[in-house]
């Protein structure tokens, strides 16, 4: 019995039965070379997947969520495995923002986000997109009608994208 090697072909997905359109993405995206990466992950990456926001709402809210992070204002739940102080003299690396500069300059920089959308849309954003909270739950907590968060985080996204001039 012979075995014949396929070349993998990015339009295989779309012949075989059975198999949906977003299969067929992500099969010709993997035969490409390109990086998988689950949108359901987060609440902002589910809603931009699925065209509630917009691209440019999704990226204010990415940027939001990694100045968050990079301030250390998310929890912690494993080792800090932050990199050595750089060295200093005429070996060391360019000049450039020190660890404890750029940890200072995240949180500035999140913190004006944040006041920029207002009092209001900043707690559905500090939920949903800070701290990964799932749309129902934050309507929950807040005490807000159903599906109405949508509405309110799509203004706020505005406002941080504007915040960070995108």
């Amino acid at each position: 019995m012979a075995f014949v090697q396929r070349r993998a072909s990015p339009e295989l997905p779309n012949r075989l039965p059975g198999r949906t359109a977003d299969q067929a993405r992500t099969r010709a995206a993997a035969v490409q070379g390109a990086k998988l990466v689950n949108r359901a992950e987060n609440p902002l990456g589910w809603l931009h997947a699925r065209g509630k926001i917009t691209g440019r709402q999704f990226e204010a809210g990415e940027k939001l969520r990694g100045d968050f992070l990079k301030a250390g204002d998310g929890p912690r739940i494993s080792m800090s495995w932050d990199a050595a102080p750089p060295e200093r003299g005429k070996r060391a690396a360019p000049d450039g923002l020190l660890p404890g500069e750029r940890v200072s300059a995240a949180k500035r920089r999140s913190d004006g986000a944040l006041n920029a959308a207002g009092p209001g849309l900043s707690d559905m954003l500090r939920r949903t997109v800070c701290h990964g909270e799932g749309m129902e739950t934050a309507e929950k907590a807040l005490g807000w009608p159903a599906r109405s968060g949508r509405v309110v985080l799509g203004l706020a996204l505005d406002r941080v994208a504007d915040f960070y001039r995108l």
